[in-house]
């Protein structure tokens, strides 16, 4: 809940108005796991919350751990009418950095060649809370510097939950995170991604993997409503000089998009954009015969856009040995 609907509640109940400013500071700065927890409200008003209402965090039902550090847990959510759904949430610790990949849907819509989720199918989007609680519940929250919309599901395909979450981290009586601490991916949803860029200061990164329309297609069927050099057409109106960023992301397959035929076609369509892109290793998923791109091919496509004034880093490879990479999540099995 917001400041003001947190103000309607206390209101609702006969409560002072301040008790909606104490209710968020345990909520947005304490993490309160329950409304006992409280102590600052009388034992009477503690008592009327909970007859209508529960903090709503739910810890995690498992989690693995990669032999690098990063962990992927199992989360319970709350779509749809099956209450056996379930998302996956990653935690990347690096040196003084711990980023979260949050979920915002069980399953996904997109249905991208090269991502097991797309495989999984389209179950439900996650509510406020299911989004949220992924980072209210994580064992690690203390220690996390970023939020990456990369895990399971398309953002701008759940976007009032997603701006809501974004608004309760950044917002004065929420989380006050900074807005580039956060980043948002997408495919490029016609409408949703305008909205996003209007409505948030958050940083944006869009799913490319070929600039070619064509080749796109075939790899991404979002690329038919919403082809990738009318996104960048999207995003030439927005200004990405100083707070904001906008990144690309970019899966090297072997032989299929990382020759530097592609690199050329790279340096066409983003010319004059402020951005950056980040090549990603193409992780093998079952049933789907695409190559990985090797290291040496990789980083020559990386000079050569570096070279031309696109910045340009390899991403390292993180949770690999325990599925938690990108385009391995998948939550198909916990939930059938």
């Amino acid at each position: 809940m917001t400041a003001d609907e947190l103000k309607s509640v206390v209101s609702k109940l006969g409560m002072p108005a301040f008790t909606g400013k104490q209710i968020a500071q345990w909520l947005y700065e304490k993490h309160a796991q329950s409304i006992d927890e409280m102590t600052n409200l009388s034992k009477q008003n503690r008592q009327r919350l909970a007859e209508e209402y529960e903090v709503g965090a739910a810890a995690p039902i498992d989690c693995q751990r990669s032999k690098d550090g990063t962990v992927k847990y199992l989360f319970p959510v709350s779509c749809g009418e099956n209450a056996k759904l379930f998302v996956e949430t990653v935690y990347i610790p690096d040196h003084d950095r711990a980023t979260i990949c949050v979920s915002c849907q069980v399953g996904c819509k997109m249905n991208c060649l090269f991502c097991q989720t797309g495989k999984q199918g389209w179950q439900g989007n996650l509510t406020v809370a299911d989004i949220l609680n992924q980072i209210y519940a994580l064992p690690e929250a203390d220690s996390l510097t970023n939020i990456v919309f990369m895990g399971q599901g398309e953002p701008m395909d759940n976007l009032d939950a997603v701006l809501r979450v974004c608004e309760i981290m950044t917002a004065p009586w929420g989380y006050q995170w900074s807005p580039k601490r956060i980043t948002v991916s997408s495919v490029g949803v016609r409408n949703k991604l305008k909205r996003y860029l209007d409505e948030s200061e958050c940083h944006v990164a869009i799913s490319m993997h070929s600039p070619l329309h064509e080749q796109r297609l075939q790899l991404m069927p979002a690329e038919k409503a919403m082809p990738i050099s009318e996104t960048v057409g999207l995003l030439r109106q927005y200004d990405f000089t100083h707070q904001r960023r906008c990144s690309f992301e970019y899966i090297c397959f072997g032989g299929l998009n990382d020759s530097p035929v592609y690199g050329r076609e790279i340096v066409k369509l983003l010319s004059g954009l402020e951005c950056r892109v980040n090549l990603i290793r193409f992780h093998e998923i079952p049933d789907v015969n695409l190559p990985s791109s090797d290291e040496k091919r990789m980083e020559a496509l990386r000079d050569y856009l570096t070279h031309h004034g696109i910045t340009t880093t390899i991403r390292a490879s993180r949770g690999q040995d325990i599925l938690a990479a990108c385009g391995l999540l998948s939550t198909a099995k916990q939930s059938s």
